[in-house]
């Protein structure tokens, strides 16, 4: 009797995170993972966050994939995925799944203007385009990054911090406000600004203008800005046309049920890909960060082998810009209330957003202990009271501790 084939399409944290779930989880067939680069599956945090990329972190050592008996099909894209389970490759090989995974994350979003295909016009995905960002930072600039979000900032950092003329243009008041809330976000905005970083706010880009290669930035109030190099950070495009061409339900990523699998049966997908319903946010979305697509992709893998599993933990995101560290887990939702903690320094605080009593998620510079004290009570939903929250003589440890009622959270926030 032939064994079962799950196919993996994507070398992300999601896919990688999947494999080994399989395996983890008592899954004995072939395992074929599948992705178009040509490195060894890696860690894409740090592309955004520095100018060393002559060593890839990988996400596994190559024998990982060789111990697990994973067949690891890297330079090759998938052209096609057909109804008889049939997965095209561009080579023409054809391989016949059992069991699919798209793990396939996004495309980083065009402006749609004039002028974007001029060189030194760039966006930030992978390894190629983060070599390219750190070739253009040994230039004398001035650089402009069109988009306030993570990526566009920890970019904005990391060119200050090589002494390049840096402006960031953002169609929001605030930079990171719609994620961080407003005082948060003013504060990390004001780091920036210390730190000789221009913020253009309310303003977006509309042509991009140079002979051959990017020399100006066009605005929409008419603003003219000198540009060596342009870094566009305005989001991105779940790649779904694989799953629309086999008949996927998909808006906004591919829609899956809480383990993972679509309305096509034999159709799973996890990662940035992947539309899914959050119990921190009480809807559905896409969650664009590096940690819930490992978790999302190691629950899908594991249900995907017959243990069925949800990824439970609080969505998590991390980044680093001039040395601190900003952290959240969980959500922020219509209604909550925010309050902050105040730290030693002026730029340590740990911000919350509670509802009824019930934190729906923290985000803290430079706080790391204590916030993996707050994500104990958000996961468990445990009452907490503002009062204590707010006050920095009150250890959220101790909080976290003495109200849990699962023993093993209470004993996890010591790590």
């Amino acid at each position: 009797m032939n064994k079962q084939h799950h196919v993996i399409i994507g070398g992300s944290a999601a896919g990688v995170s999947a494999a080994l779930a399989m395996r983890d989880n008592g899954f004995d067939g072939r395992i074929t993972l599948i992705d178009a680069g040509s490195e060894v599956p890696y860690e894409r945090p740090p592309l955004s966050k520095s100018t060393d990329l002559n060593t890839v972190h990988p996400i596994a050592p190559d024998s990982t994939y060789v111990e697990n008996d994973i067949d690891l099909l890297l330079g090759h894209s998938v052209i096609a995925v057909e109804s008889d389970q049939t997965v095209i490759l561009d080579s023409g090989e054809r391989l016949h799944a059992d069991a699919l995974l798209l793990a396939t994350g996004g495309t980083p979003r065009k402006l749609g203007v004039p002028g974007e295909d001029l060189d030194n016009v760039l966006m930030l995905r992978d390894i190629d385009d983060a070599r390219a960002f750190a070739t253009r930072l040994k230039t004398e600039g001035p650089f402009v990054i069109i988009g306030g979000g993570f990526i566009g900032l920890e970019a904005a950092a990391v060119a200050r911090e090589k002494d390049m003329d840096v402006t960031v243009v953002e169609a929001m008041s605030i930079p990171l406000a719609g994620v961080l809330g407003t005082k948060l976000a003013t504060v990390v905005r004001d780091i920036h600004a210390n730190a000789g970083v221009r913020i253009l706010t309310g303003r977006v880009a509309t042509e991009f203008k140079g002979s051959g290669a990017v020399e100006q930035v066009v605005l929409d109030d008419g603003t003219t800005i000198a540009a060596a190099t342009v870094l566009v950070g305005v989001g991105v495009i779940p790649n779904d046309a694989l799953a629309r061409g086999v008949g996927v339900h998909c808006d906004n990523g591919i829609v899956v049920d809480d383990y993972g699998q679509t309305n096509v049966p034999w159709i799973w997908a996890a990662g940035d890909v992947a539309n899914f319903f959050s119990p921190f946010t009480g809807r559905r979305q896409r969650i664009e960060h590096w940690d819930v697509a490992r978790r999302h992709g190691a629950a899908v893998g594991a249900s995907m082998a017959g243990v069925f599993t949800a990824n439970t933990a609080a969505p998590y995101f991390w980044s680093e810009q001039y040395g601190l560290r900003l952290q959240m887990y969980g959500r922020a939702k219509p209604g909550d209330e925010l309050v902050l903690r105040l730290g030693e320094s002026t730029n340590q605080m740990i911000a919350f957003w509670v509802n009824d009593s019930v934190l729906s998620a923290a985000a803290a510079l430079d706080s790391p202990g204590e916030l993996r004290a707050a994500k104990v009570l958000i996961e468990e939903r445990i009452p907490v009271d503002v009062a204590e929250l707010t006050d920095p003589g009150v250890s959220l440890k101790s909080l976290a501790r003495q109200r849990s009622r699962n023993v093993g959270w209470a004993s996890s926030i010591t790590t």
